[in-house]
């Protein structure tokens, strides 16, 4: 490579995407800043237009993704500190490391912009290409679909509910596509700034009708256990044994506050229930013929399973279900990668289970399990083939402390409930332990870090919305749709010149 080459990738580097991918991050979840997108989307994409060549509008693209990814993701090295002996020298390098992967996904919309003419048109490539970078992040590597803007609008309180609602439309790729689009109205003067009160008043006059439908309870009351146990935690017995005792003292209490069934958060039992009948007859002698839906490990032969047990009393489980979407690094090692990351309690890591599915017992609604990470997979949750009534996600948060790991997860996991038009209970060992309606409300939560039980109404789930119909095929053709038509409509400005 050239002197002048080098020359032009140090401009590159010094333009202000990286300033402009920081700023965008400040619009996620927990800070909400969503109006500082005015500013960042239509500076980064002045950046571009001002690239001398594709290479210099790719590389600025890929600084603007950094950026962004470098504070959308610093959480991500809250969990070495808990074995830090081990991990220290990873923690200067997982989050630009990682992000640095992803900014790569930013250069696809970039480039499609970049060969586009200025106005509507370069917009409407843009805002289009843009979902299908993220259409590709959730599936290439084995997927991460984090750092959406989409769930920028998951603010708390009425104002996020109602803005939160066209997620029933088209997801959280149809968020994400209205905000690129308007936060890209500053470009074209008064004009894009009329546009922009229009469509925002449009916007929440569609999420407070919608709001105004009723959702009734089911009866069922859930007893949320958060045991705020620590981690990585001791593995001794009586460790495990006091562990056990919390499990059982805080279902006694959820139960005698009038729960219909128990939840425990992911990998809460020390025990193994679904081969255990000793402790399956433990559990019964303090929750009876009551549903305990309790998350652990499952191991069979040589597989390890995250899994969710179902029980009700001694007799052989009602149902299991393994977690399919496993965290690369976390609970599982790329075989391409030679060096071991995952925490020495894993051991060699996690089998990961078959895929989504329906679970039906006695008592209960059907529902479907997300362990953790997999509520953040939007339009692969469900078997389609057997709907469930609502949605249950156990999680343990407690790795990534107070940061913004865990409230992003929340808000990915409330937008879930209304894309799919169902309530959503999550229970986390520590975290966001809440209940959250069909249209993606928060209907009672409990503090962080802390020990307690939640009980909460489950409500009623709605009829299937349109995303719960067609899923990622309607981010897919908007995606491309976006782009044609900008294409048609900028070489039609072009020919009239």
């Amino acid at each position: 490579m050239g002197r002048a080459a080098w020359r032009r990738i140090v401009a590159a580097a010094r333009s202000r995407c990286l300033w402009w991918g920081l700023l965008s991050a400040t619009a996620l979840p927990p800070w909400h800043l969503i109006p500082v997108l005015l500013f960042s989307v239509p500076g980064f994409l002045r950046e571009l237009e001002a690239a001398p060549n594709w290479r210099i509008c790719a590389f600025r693209a890929w600084v603007f993704g950094f950026g962004l990814g470098l504070l959308g993701l610093y959480w991500i090295t809250e969990p070495m500190f808990t074995e830090i002996a081990d991990f220290w020298w990873l923690v200067p390098f997982a989050d630009p490391l990682l992000s640095a992967a992803v900014a790569f996904y930013t250069i696809i919309p970039a480039l499609a912009a970049y060969f586009v003419r200025p106005g509507a048109g370069r917009v409407l490539v843009f805002a289009g290409a843009w979902i299908l970078a993220n259409l590709l992040q959730q599936f290439a590597f084995s997927g991460f679909p984090w750092n959406f803007w989409g769930t920028d609008w998951t603010l708390p309180g009425a104002l996020g509910n109602i803005f939160i609602q066209p997620a029933s439309l088209a997801g959280v790729y149809g968020l994400t596509f209205a905000t690129v689009l308007l936060a890209s109205l500053p470009l074209f003067g008064r004009r894009g700034f009329l546009v922009l009160i229009v469509a925002v008043t449009a916007w929440g006059g569609y999420g407070l009708a919608r709001l105004q439908t009723a959702v009734p309870p089911t009866g069922v009351k859930l007893a949320l256990v958060q045991p705020n146990f620590p981690v990585p935690g001791l593995y001794d017995r009586a460790s495990l044994l006091a562990r056990w005792s919390t499990l059982l003292n805080m279902s006694r209490a959820g139960l005698a506050a009038g729960a219909t069934a128990v939840v425990w958060p992911e990998g809460a039992s020390p025990w193994q229930l679904a081969s255990d009948p000793g402790a399956r007859a433990a559990l019964a002698e303090v929750t009876g013929t009551a549903p305990v839906l309790a998350g652990g490990y499952r191991i069979v032969g040589p597989d390890v399973y995250n899994s969710l047990t179902v029980t009700a009393g001694p007799t052989p489980p009602l149902a299991a279900y393994d977690k399919w979407k496993l965290v690369p690094f976390g609970e599982y090692m790329p075989k391409w990668i030679p060096v071991k990351i995952t925490p020495d309690v894993l051991g060699a890591g996690f089998t990961a289970g078959p895929g989504p599915r329906t679970i039906s017992v006695g008592g209960l609604p059907p529902f479907a399990p997300l362990i953790c990470y997999e509520a953040i997979f939007t339009g692969e949750i469900l078997n389609q083939a057997q709907r469930p009534a609502w949605l249950l996600n156990i999680t343990d948060d407690s790795w990534f402390g107070s940061s913004a790991g865990p409230q992003q997860a929340f808000a990915a996991a409330r937008l879930r409930a209304v894309e799919e038009g169902l309530p959503l209970a999550r229970d986390a060992n520590s975290g966001i332990t809440a209940m959250v309606d069909a249209f993606g409300r928060v209907i009672v939560t409990v503090p962080p870090s802390r020990q307690v039980v939640l009980l909460a109404a489950l409500p009623d789930a709605l009829p299937p919305t349109i995303y719960a119909r067609f899923g990622l095929w309607l981010a897919l053709g908007l995606g491309f749709f976006s782009i044609l038509v900008g294409v048609a409509w900028s070489r039609w400005r072009a020919f009239r010149g």
